[in-house]
C-alpha cells in the first residue's frame, strides 16, 4: 500500500511504473484525488498540488478506458467536474471534461452511457453559466444522435445551438453546427434543407480560417449531396480535395504505435486488420472509398486501378475498405452479378454500415440486374420466367416484379403471360408517322389560304 508520507508526485511514478498492476495504480489514483489540500500553501505550492490532482484524473480516465470501464469513466467526469470547479479556470476544465469524454470513443457499447453523462455535463455547465462548454457539450450529443440516427432529438439540439450561436457569432460552432444540420437533414431525405444547411456552413467558414479537419468534412458533405442528385463528376472533386487533404496531413503526422499500449496506457483501436490508423488516415480512407464509388457510378471501373495507384493512395490499397469497392467495380466492368453478390457478403461491414455507399450500391445493383435481364431476354420473342430466374439467380418474384417495371418505364415492349408463365417480347415497332404528316400538311394549307383571303381583302 502506498504510504501517506509520499508525495502525490512519488504517487503517480509509482502508479506508472511497469510493475504495478492496473488495480493498484487505481487505488493509489484515488489516494492521491482523496487527500485534501492542505491549509496555507503558497500560490506556487497550490498550482502544483493541482496539477498532480489533475494528472491523477487524467492517467485514472485512461486506466479506466483501457479497461473498457465506461461507468468508471463516467465518474470520473463527474469527479473533475467538481474537483475544479471552483479553483481551475473554466477553459482549463472544459478542456479536462472534454479530453475525459473522448475516452469513450475507445470503449465498444458504451453509447448510451456518454449520451447519460453528456446530458447531466449539459445541465450542470448550463447551471453554472459555462456557456461555450455546453455548446460544445451539446455539439457532440447532436453528433452521437446522428450516428444512431435519431434525427428528432439531434435536429431539437441543433436548433436551439444555431439561436444561441447566431447571437454569440461564434463562426467555428456555428459551421460545425450547420454542418451537422445538414447531415441531419439528409438522414430524413430532405436534400433541400441538407443543401441549405451545407450552404450556410460554407458561409460561417469562408470568414473564419476554418482547420483542415472541418474544411475536409464540408468537402464530403457537398461531395454526397451532389453524388444524391447523380452529379457523380462534381462530386468526385470534392471528394478528391477532402482526400488530398486528408493524407496529406496523414503523411506528416508521427507515427503511430502498434506494440500492445502505448506510453500512456493507451489500447490501439485498428481501422482494418491490424494496422492502426489516426482520425486523418480514416478520413482519407472514407474520401478514397467515395471516389472509387463515383468511378463505378459513372461507368468508369476501369479507372478504379489506376486511381489506386496514385502516390497518396498507395498506402490504401491494400485495406478491406478499398479492396471491397476494387471488387465492386470488378464485378461491374464484368457486368455479372453473381460477383457483384458475392461481393456485398464478403464485404458486408465495409459496404452495409455507410448509408451513403449502401444506397448508391444498391441503385448500382438494380441497373446491374435490369442489364442482365436484357442480355437473356433479347434474343427471344417468347421466355420462361423460370429460366430467366434461373440464369441471373434471383427468385422467380423478384425477376417478374422487375421485369413488370421495364416493360412499364418501356424499357422493351412485352407482356407478362403469368397463366403460361412466359414472357412475350416484341418488336420495336417504328412510329407511323403518317397522321403528324396529313396533320402538319393541313396546317401548312390553312396558312396559304389565311395568306390569299388577306391578299383579297387588300385587293378589294
Amino acid at each position: 500500500m502506498a504510504s501517506a508520507s509520499q508525495s502525490p508526485a512519488d504517487l503517480l511514478a509509482l502508479a506508472a511504473a511497469s510493475g504495478t498492476t492496473p488495480q493498484k495504480a487505481e487505488q493509489i489514483y484515488q489516494e492521491i484525488l482523496s487527500r485534501p489540500t492542505p491549509p496555507n500553501l503558497t500560490p506556487e505550492a497550490h498550482a502544483q498540488v493541482l496539477r498532480e490532482q489533475e494528472a491523477a484524473l487524467l492517467q485514472l480516465g485512461n486506466l479506466y478506458r483501457d479497461q473498457q470501464n465506461a461507468e468508471g469513466l463516467a465518474q470520473v467526469i463527474t469527479l473533475s467536474r467538481g474537483f475544479f470547479m471552483s479553483s481551475t479556470a473554466k477553459a482549463k476544465t472544459a478542456k479536462l471534461i472534454r479530453t475525459l469524454l473522448n475516452h469513450f470513443g475507445s470503449i465498444p457499447n458504451s453509447t448510451e452511457t456518454q449520451i447519460r453523462v453528456l446530458e447531466d455535463n449539459i445541465a450542470w455547465a448550463k447551471k453554472e453559466k459555462r456557456i461555450f462548454l455546453k455548446h460544445s457539450l451539446e455539439t457532440r450529443l447532436a453528433s452521437i444522435h446522428l450516428d444512431l440516427h435519431r434525427f428528432r432529438p439531434a435536429l431539437a439540439l441543433i436548433e436551439g445551438l444555431l439561436t444561441e450561436l447566431r447571437r454569440l457569432d461564434d463562426k467555428l460552432i456555428l459551421t460545425e453546427v450547420h454542418l451537422l444540420e445538414s447531415k441531419v437533414y439528409r438522414g430524413v431525405g430532405n436534400i433541400t434543407k441538407a443543401k441549405a444547411g451545407l450552404t450556410s456552413a460554407r458561409t460561417s467558414a469562408a470568414s473564419i480560417y476554418t482547420p483542415p479537419p472541418l474544411q475536409s468534412a464540408l468537402d464530403i458533405q457537398s461531395g454526397i449531396l451532389h453524388a444524391e442528385e447523380k452529379d457523380y463528376k462534381t462530386a468526385y472533386s470534392y471528394f478528391f480535395e477532402a482526400f488530398e487533404s486528408q493524407a496529406s496531413a496523414a503523411s506528416f503526422a508521427p507515427p503511430v504505435r502498434k506494440e500492445g499500449e502505448g506510453a500512456d496506457g493507451a489500447v490501439p483501436s485498428p481501422l482494418a486488420g491490424s494496422e492502426q490508423f489516426d482520425a486523418e488516415s480514416k478520413g482519407a480512407v472514407e474520401a478514397l472509398k467515395y471516389m472509387l464509388l463515383c468511378k463505378v457510378m459513372l461507368n468508369l471501373p476501369e479507372d478504379v486501378h489506376s486511381l489506386l495507384s496514385i502516390k497518396l493512395a498507395v498506402k490504401y490499397a491494400q485495406l478491406r475498405d478499398v479492396e471491397s469497392m476494387r471488387a465492386i467495380a470488378r464485378a461491374h466492368q464484368d457486368r455479372n452479378l453473381a460477383d457483384f453478390e458475392k461481393a456485398l457478403r464478403d464485404y458486408k461491414d465495409e459496404l452495409s454500415s455507410d448509408p451513403t455507399i449502401r444506397s448508391h450500391l444498391a441503385a448500382l445493383y438494380d441497373t446491374l440486374l435490369e442489364q442482365n435481364l436484357l442480355r437473356i431476354v433479347e434474343p427471344y420473342s417468347v421466355v420462361e420466367l423460370e429460366y430467366v430466374s434461373e440464369c441471373v439467380g434471383q427468385g422467380r418474384q423478384a425477376v417478374e416484379a422487375k421485369l413488370s417495371q421495364m416493360i412499364l418505364d418501356k424499357v422493351f415492349h412485352g407482356v407478362l403471360d403469368q397463366g403460361r408463365g412466359c414472357l412475350l417480347i416484341f418488336d420495336d415497332t417504328e412510329a407511323d408517322t403518317t397522321y403528324a404528316t396529313a396533320i402538319d400538311t393541313l396546317q401548312q394549307v390553312g396558312k396559304v389560304v389565311e395568306s390569299l383571303y388577306a391578299k383579297t381583302v387588300k385587293i378589294g
